[in-house]
C-alpha cells in the first residue's frame, strides 16, 4: 500500500495594507499654520502702510489741478500729466535738478575715495600715533552735525565759497562713519595679499589700485548708495550755502514752492522727480549693496 500526497491546499494572499501616511515629526520652534498665517497678514499690512505715501504721492502728482477729496483722489482717473509738463519745463526745476546730480555724484566719489585711502592706510600700515589719529578721527561721530555747522559755514564764506559747487561738497567730503566702515573692512583681507604684491616690487598706490579697490567693491556699493541718498535728500547744508535761486537743489527749490502757493499736483510730481533718481541708483547697485551689507556684517 503506497502513500499518496495530498495536494497542497490553495494559499489566499493577505489583502494589500494601504500605506500610511506620515506624520511630519513635531520640530521645537517650528511656527504653526495660524503663526505664519498671522504672520503674513502683518508683513503684507506693513507693505501696505509703507507703500501707500508712495502711491499716494504718484497718483496725486497725475491728477489735474483742482481740490483733494478722499477717497476719489485716490483713484487713478482723470489721468493728467499737465504737473510733469510744468515741472519738466521749468528753466528752474532743470537748474535744481542739474545742481543736485553734481552736488551728490561728485560727493560719492570724493567720499569714497578719500575713504578707502584712509580705511587702507589705518587698516594696513604702520605710523606712529595711528591708533591715536584713527580713534580722534572717529570721535567725529559724537559731536552733532548742527555743532559744527556754524563755523564750517564762517570758513566756506571767507573763502568766498557760498553759492559755489565747491562750498557745498568740499566739507561733506571728511565722513568718518565711511572711513570707519572701510577699515573694518580693509583689516579682514589676508595680509599675505599686500605682502605678496610688495615682493613683486607694487608701490603703494599700485597695491591700492590693483588689490585694495576690486576687492572692496561690495563695501563701495554700499557706501555709495547711502552717501549718494544722503546728499541727494539733503536741506540744511545746500540751503545755508546756495543762497540764490541758481544755486538751490531740488530739496530746498521744492521746500520754496511752497511759500509760492504753487498747486499740489505740480509739488507732488517733483518730488517723483526727485525720487526716482534715487530708486534708479538703488536698482543699479542693489546686487553689491546685499553683498557688502552681509559681508559687513560677518567681517566687521
Amino acid at each position: 500500500m503506497t502513500d499518496t500526497l495530498a495536494p497542497p491546499a490553495a494559499v489566499t494572499p493577505d489583502p494589500p495594507v494601504p500605506p500610511r501616511r506620515r506624520s511630519r515629526p513635531y520640530r521645537p520652534g517650528q511656527p504653526s499654520l495660524v503663526a505664519k498665517i498671522v504672520r503674513t497678514g502683518l508683513l503684507l499690512l506693513g507693505a501696505v502702510v509703507t507703500l501707500f505715501p508712495f502711491y499716494a504721492m504718484v497718483v496725486l502728482s497725475f491728477k489735474p489741478a483742482g481740490p483733494v477729496t478722499f477717497p476719489d483722489s485716490l483713484l487713478p482717473w482723470p489721468f493728467s500729466t499737465e504737473a510733469y509738463d510744468q515741472v519738466v519745463g521749468a528753466k528752474s526745476v532743470l537748474r535744481w535738478m542739474w545742481n543736485t546730480v553734481i552736488y551728490s555724484v561728485v560727493s560719492v566719489v570724493g567720499v569714497l575715495l578719500f575713504a578707502s585711502m584712509a580705511g587702507y592706510a589705518f587698516a594696513k600700515k604702520r605710523f606712529p600715533g595711528k591708533e591715536a589719529m584713527f580713534w580722534s578721527f572717529l570721535a567725529m561721530l559724537m559731536v552733532p552735525y548742527h555743532v559744527t555747522m556754524i563755523p564750517t559755514f564762517i570758513i566756506i564764506s571767507e573763502l568766498n565759497g557760498v553759492d559755489t559747487y565747491w562750498g557745498m561738497i568740499v566739507p561733506t567730503l571728511a565722513n568718518a562713519q565711511a572711513v570707519f566702515l572701510m577699515r573694518q573692512f580693509i583689516a579682514s583681507l589676508p595680509d599675505s595679499l599686500f605682502e605678496a604684491a610688495r615682493l613683486d616690487g607694487c608701490s603703494e598706490w599700485r597695491v591700492y589700485v590693483s588689490i585694495v579697490l576690486p576687492l572692496i567693491k561690495p563695501i563701495m556699493a554700499t557706501l555709495g548708495v547711502f552717501v549718494f541718498l544722503w546728499h541727494w535728500n539733503d536741506f540744511l547744508w545746500p540751503l545755508i550755502v546756495g543762497q540764490s535761486l541758481d544755486m538751490r537743489t531740488l530739496t530746498t527749490g521744492i521746500a520754496s514752492l511752497q511759500q509760492e502757493n504753487v498747486p499740489l499736483n505740480m509739488l507732488l510730481a517733483g518730488s517723483v522727480v526727485a525720487f526716482v533718481p534715487i530708486f534708479m541708483a538703488y536698482l543699479i547697485g542693489q546686487r553689491y549693496f546685499t553683498e557688502g551689507v552681509s559681508t559687513t556684517g560677518i567681517k566687521g
